[in-house]
């Protein structure tokens, strides 16, 4: 994968942060620590994470309420819910809440990080609101709208321009070229003119630097 890994670990037990922080550093995430749900639920909704994980025991909004908060505002983050009440129905509450994954506590180290794994695998293939930029690409919708905010406050799409920008997207640190592009979304198209006439909608509805122009090469994901 591409881009940086990043999650999101709600967590008000400060000893087990610390550790599960340090070990998720150790294998290469860059870890953003929540001490309670509310500030969980504000992180969330700011930043952008590849998975998140979330103790169900929380002060201030219990996990699977945040969780739900979470899924109602349109937050598809992968999310395996890490938590002592480890029973069949706490396991089935948690995954009608919206969580990929459920894991009682104590745990193998090495199954929390397989499981982490594979959730970001699952994310990224299945994601349907993608990063980009300060903003959001949600292609259920075919909007560019703020993080947080609902779909009919977003910027509309037409399909080629959310196929171009979902491309992009989905490999943020990707160079793709015009052949890539012809290839991936616009194959029955008969010149590469196309893709810069959709590049330059995309900029002119979202800005400039939404899509970035390497010289030579092709066309990337921009800062937009």
């Amino acid at each position: 994968m591409d881009s940086a890994r990043r999650v999101l670990l709600v967590e008000d037990d400060s000893d087990l942060a610390g550790m599960l922080a340090r070990l998720l550093s150790d294998e290469g995430y860059d870890v953003e620590h929540a001490r309670d749900g509310q500030r969980g639920l504000h992180v969330a909704l700011t930043q952008q994470f590849d998975v998140m994980v979330i103790d169900r025991g929380l002060p201030a909004i219990e996990g699977l309420d945040l969780l739900t908060r979470l899924r109602t505002k349109g937050i598809r983050t992968p999310t395996l819910i890490l938590s002592a009440r480890g029973s069949t129905a706490d396991r089935i509450d948690g995954l009608d809440a919206g969580a990929e994954d459920y894991l009682a506590k104590p745990f193998d180290v090495g199954e929390l990080l397989a499981r982490l794994r594979a959730l970001q695998r699952r994310g990224y293939e299945e994601a349907q609101v993608l990063p980009l930029g300060t903003r959001v690409l949600d292609l259920d919708s075919r909007v560019v709208r703020e993080r947080g905010e609902s779909a009919s406050s977003g910027v509309p799409l037409s399909e080629r321009e959310a196929q171009l920008l979902e491309v992009l997207a989905r490999r943020p640190n990707q160079v793709f070229s015009r052949a890539d592009l012809m290839v991936r979304v616009f194959e029955d198209a008969g010149s590469e003119v196309v893709i810069d006439t959709y590049v330059h909608y995309c900029r002119r509805k979202l800005g400039r630097e939404v899509i970035r122009t390497v010289r030579g090469v092709g066309y990337q994901l921009g800062s937009a």
